[in-house]
């Protein structure tokens, strides 16, 4: 039987069909099913709350639904994910009931269940206004890859950061471990709302990372220490590997 926390926790996984590298992704077959409807089976899987799927497209609407999963329509012309997911938030939920909103994105359709869990683990602290996830970086080249976003945190335990900064430069400097940030956030919802009625912030603009503007307006991120960085589907080569990846786990 689930929880009361499970009641209070929304899965919200935002799908938009317009994909420069991919067109249709959301749709891309991965072993027999749309790359979505994988997303939303991991999540189920983590079973931590209620799921709802955000698309901007009647075909993925339709794709969600034929599945059996729960799917809001939200407009096309949302800025970011959050905004996206905000709007899914305040149709799937208007009377207020979900206390915490998670983020999974709708590319990663070998997401771990236990990764959906471990992003809500630092709301245990009260004073955390958002969770999200990193993973220590091992490769040397993705140290200096300005596509690899890095965490700099105070350490709070053996498994836990406090954010400190975002960045895409090589950072801290010295010697220690270096954290790539891993894009799955999970929000309460009084922070969600503060952080999408924000607007983009100074140092969000000059990273293009939207998570500087929660950091800028004093809004506390901890992020919790995983061991793998999830795959990201953004072109044909990781479609391959994401349908070898769940078809060597179905054999």
């Amino acid at each position: 039987m689930p929880d009361l926390a499970y009641h209070r926790t929304l899965v919200l996984i935002p799908a938009r069909m317009a994909s420069t590298r991919l067109p249709g992704k959301p749709l891309a077959d991965i072993g027999g099913l749309p790359m979505i409807v994988q997303v939303a089976r991991r999540a189920q899987e983590a079973n931590v709350g209620r799921i709802i799927v955000a698309v901007d497209h009647e075909d993925i609407r339709d794709a969600v639904a034929s599945a059996g999963f729960e799917v809001v329509m939200t407009g096309e012309d949302h800025q970011s994910g959050s905004d996206r997911i905000y709007e899914a938030l305040q149709k799937a939920d208007p009377d207020g009931r979900a206390e915490v909103v998670v983020n999974v994105q709708g590319d990663l359709p070998t997401i771990e269940p236990e990764a959906v869990r471990a992003a809500l683990r630092p709301l245990d602290n009260r004073q955390a206004d958002i969770a999200t996830l990193t993973v220590e970086i091992t490769d040397e080249h993705e140290k200096i890859n300005p596509n690899v976003v890095k965490v700099v945190g105070a350490p709070l335990s053996e498994t836990r950061l406090r954010a400190l900064y975002f960045t895409r430069a090589t950072a801290p400097y010295g010697s220690g471990p270096l954290y790539h940030h891993v894009g799955l956030y999970a929000y309460r919802r009084a922070a969600l709302e503060r952080f999408v009625s924000l607007g983009p912030s100074v140092l969000e603009r000059r990273e293009s990372l939207e998570q500087l503007r929660a950091l800028e307006a004093g809004m506390r991120i901890d992020v919790e220490i995983v061991d793998s960085v999830p795959l990201g589907v953004d072109t044909p080569a990781d479609l391959e590997k994401a349908r070898a990846i769940l078809a060597s786990h179905s054999s």
